[in-house]
């Protein structure tokens, strides 16, 4: 039985992870979970249904104290990096945006295994997260990543192409006018069920630059060996494209349970985890080259990794503060990339540097969000 630890459980993956113990009780132990708190009633079934002894949350501490009276309850904003270096088996780390990044170095530090569903813990801290990880201790998340992973078990790294990772499109990517997109529209994924920012940043296609900068990390991989490609039906997860001309795919049916399932039972599978294609019905895989055009935010996140420093780390925090405005209805949709690429012309200069630490990328994070924050004003609706 493994321990596991959630940061993040009350949102998509957090939830998904509790399922998957739920169904598998002889193979998990809940002993931690976080949350921001904000709706303290979800954390407190969870608490009791999974009987946690450990709690984190930033908010509404007391009323989880109360409900909770044997439990340890662990507020502030380092409680996610307090409860991620409590020693277990594994730490499941879906906490969404650059905030992950100090509980993923609080984890690996005391020599936990990570589960990473924080895709900016190597976008914002990449080099730093790298420089501390041992084999097999950074274990990927995400769909995309997750498949690559599969692809590469048992392969040399040197006979490798290039890793291509599939991108659904989104809900536009077939609508050639972008300017009056509402959020409403946003939100409608046609294939994946996800948070908010998930969503958003897939509508832009952000998500697959934090993917390509994510994918350069994990696999330790060149910007110029990694692309992505449209598939609108979600089921090719990435590829891999060996020198010999093969390539290998992982398919699957657009579901979290598979990847979460892998990263936290690691080395082995869990039977059942996700339901399996269907091979007695037909199916029509489609792909297709990304339009650049369109959606920059792609070419803009590989520039930014490629040039390195602190410029993918940029990139992130300007991103987290427009889709925030933009889902708050003060700037528009096309807005969202015009005014990080704006974020990151205006900090390229004085980011060339290595981050040396958290305290690094926390000062370069807060001067893209101040700029992000003034050029936002300046554009709201």
């Amino acid at each position: 039985m493994k321990d596991l630890v959630i940061l993040g459980s009350t949102g998509s993956i957090g939830v998904q992870a509790l399922e998957i113990v739920e169904a598998n009780p002889a193979l998990f132990r809940v002993v931690a979970i976080t949350a921001a708190g904000t709706n303290p009633q979800v954390i407190i079934e969870q608490a009791k249904k999974f009987k946690v002894s450990v709690i984190g949350v930033t908010k509404n501490a007391d009323v989880i104290r109360a409900a909770l009276p044997q439990a340890t309850i662990i507020d502030g904003a380092d409680a996610s990096t307090e409860i991620a270096a409590i020693t277990c088996d594994i730490v499941l780390n879906a906490i969404t945006g650059s905030i992950g990044l100090s509980p993923t170095l609080a984890a690996l530090k005391v020599g936990n295994r990570v589960a990473l569903a924080n895709k900016e813990s190597l976008v914002a801290g990449g080099d730093l997260v790298m420089s501390i990880a041992k084999p097999d201790q950074l274990l990927p998340v995400d769909s995309e990543h997750s498949a690559l992973w599969q692809c590469l078990m048992g392969e040399k790294k040197s006979e490798v192409a290039k890793l291509i990772l599939t991108a659904s499109g989104g809900p536009f990517r077939e609508r050639l006018d972008l300017g009056d997109i509402t959020v409403a529209q946003a939100l409608n994924h046609p294939t994946w069920s996800m948070g908010p920012v998930v969503t958003i940043n897939s509508a832009t296609l952000v998500n697959k630059g934090l993917e390509i900068i994510e994918a350069h990390y994990l696999f330790d991989m060149p910007y110029s060996q990694i692309e992505a490609v449209i598939h609108p039906q979600s089921v090719v997860h990435s590829m891999v494209q060996y020198v010999d001309g093969s390539t290998i795919a992982q398919a699957s049916p657009p579901n979290m349970k598979g990847p979460i399932s892998l990263a936290i039972n690691f080395p082995d599978r869990i039977k059942g985890a996700t339901a399996p294609i269907d091979w007695s019905t037909s199916h029509t895989w489609t792909f297709a080259p990304i339009d650049n055009e369109r959606f920059p935010a792609i070419d803009l996140a590989r520039r930014c990794g490629t040039l390195g420093g602190g410029l993918p780390a940029i990139f992130n925090a300007a991103n987290e503060v427009c889709v925030a405005a933009f889902i708050a209805e003060k700037i528009g949709f096309t807005a969202i990339i015009e005014t990080v690429e704006e974020v990151v012309q205006s900090l390229g200069s004085k980011s060339a540097g290595a981050l040396r630490d958290l305290a690094d990328v926390s000062a370069i994070e807060q001067d893209a969000r101040k700029i992000a924050h003034e050029l936002v004003s300046k554009v709201a609706r």
